[in-house]
């Protein structure tokens, strides 16, 4: 896409957080930042531990695009910029028990439930970071995108790798331009007035997250992925 657009484009591994670094930095030098979308998602299969130390559904997920815009933060605040988080159903699925406490999935670990609650930390962080910086312009959203006919659990062991990858796709999934269009009507929209700032849709109403927080989570876990990349951020 990007290169038939004849745009510039950047890949990164973010199960390496040394290369989400390095992407933040040449994203630095595009200047004006009008739409941060973090989009990478990923249910894995045995749970595995990256480079970084931290469980691989929990770094690509959540802390890899935590890391990305936090290193682009002044760069969004000074381009009032939107900032669209790709989360999921999948949060109240499997994320309804989610605890703050143990981000690297160390106890119990399943594959669903890794993700589930990825996808929940993709909506606390997007409720926390309007929260601390909606008062400086930053607009920040989160929605799901439905479970769109695509690549994805190409690498896990799941029982959802069967969904994606065979006929089954064509009754349970939709097409990723009708994906897509959920996207760019947050993209076009208005913060405030088209959609609510700090909430996640599903289409084009709310979504209700059956994970309860008076914030005291989202706060928690934006203090704590703010130390696991602290090595990263000057």
């Amino acid at each position: 896409m990007a290169k038939s657009l004849r745009v510039p484009f950047y890949v990164t591994d973010f199960s390496k957080l040394s290369e989400v670094s390095v992407l933040a930095a040449r994203l630095k030098g595009l200047g004006q930042i009008d739409v941060l979308a973090n989009n990478a998602g990923g249910i894995m299969g045995n749970r595995e531990v990256t480079e970084d130390g931290f469980e691989k559904t929990f770094q690509v997920n959540h802390l890899a695009p935590f890391l990305l815009t936090r290193l682009l933060l002044p760069d969004l605040i000074t381009s009032r910029a939107k900032v669209i988080q790709t989360a999921s159903a999948a949060a109240n699925m499997w994320g309804a028990d989610f605890d703050v406490t143990d981000l690297n999935n160390e106890r119990d670990y399943a594959p669903e439930h890794a993700y589930g609650c990825a996808k929940l930390e993709n909506i606390l962080f997007t409720r926390e970071l309007q929260r601390r910086f909606g008062g400086s312009d930053i607009s920040a959203v989160a929605f799901h995108p439905g479970v769109v006919r695509s690549a994805f659990a190409s690498d896990t062991t799941h029982f959802m790798k069967s969904i994606y990858h065979s006929p089954l796709k064509y009754l349970f999934t939709i097409s990723s331009e009708k994906s897509a269009k959920r996207l760019v009507r947050l993209v076009e929209g208005r913060p405030g007035a088209d959609w609510k700032t700090g909430e996640v849709y599903d289409d084009r109403k709310p979504m209700p997250v059956k994970f309860q927080d008076d914030g005291s989570v989202a706060k928690s876990l934006w203090d704590k992925s703010e130390d696991m990349v602290r090595k990263w951020v000057k």
